[in-house]
């Protein structure tokens, strides 16, 4: 059973998605908030495996909310899918490198939030990569970043590095096997080696991290030459 938080700071959406998911037969809504600081509270005595986090609320937002919830210090760490009603958003990025898990739009479909809430409960990104890819290069050229510290990258193989360039431009697991020429099974086991020695959670973290470090260039195509 999924456990799910669900927070806006509008009562017809958190009723809307709570009847919508509460009606799935593996998932149980355990609590709703309308802002920040209640959803921080109401997480850590409820422990949710799944939060749906508004980006823009009264008292706390989403993005402060999310950094408190997935501090390096709290003991235990739900998976957080921001909801946004624009396809971009100027905290959108910010939440990413705070360790959400990939943002949803708020007219996305119930099929759409129903799969994306199960998607981020086994662990995965939300976004495809090639969508993330291009969240991250519209947000960096508009807004650049400070570097993060590069020198984690000299804990990584070359091989490793060269996978990480590549799931940072857009490509799967087996997409990034054809490439390499390597069995997808390895190149599983690279990425989640290239993930515990950076100390990222997941995809997502890994397409900001490359990004941030210049491992890949905003605007540079792909292996496949996609934009």
């Amino acid at each position: 059973m999924i456990r799910v938080v669900i927070v806006d700071d509008q009562a017809m959406v958190r009723e809307g998605f709570g009847a919508l998911l509460g009606s799935q037969p593996d998932m149980k809504v355990v609590g709703t908030a309308g802002d920040g600081r209640h959803a921080v509270a109401l997480c850590r005595r409820q422990r949710p495996d799944v939060v749906l986090m508004d980006v823009r609320m009264p008292v706390l937002d989403g993005l402060a909310a999310t950094r408190e919830l997935l501090a390096a210090g709290e003991p235990w760490h739900p998976k957080v899918l921001m909801l946004t009603t624009f396809d971009i958003d100027e905290y959108v990025f910010e939440a990413l490198q705070a360790g959400a898990s990939g943002f949803l739009l708020k007219d996305a479909t119930a099929e759409d939030l129903v799969a994306g809430v199960r998607t981020v409960a086994s662990g995965q990104a939300l976004l495809a990569p090639t969508v993330t890819r291009r969240l991250i290069e519209r947000f960096v050229a508009q807004n650049p970043v400070r570097p993060a510290n590069d020198s984690l990258l000299t804990t990584l193989t070359a091989r490793e590095t060269e996978v990480l360039r590549l799931v940072a431009r857009g490509l799967s697991n087996a997409e990034v096997a054809a490439e390499l020429s390597l069995a997808e099974e390895t190149v599983k086991t690279h990425v989640g080696r290239i993930l515990g020695k950076l100390g990222l959670r997941d995809r997502v973290q890994a397409v900001v991290f490359a990004y941030e470090t210049g491992v890949t260039i905003p605007g540079r195509p792909s292996a496949r030459g996609d934009r």
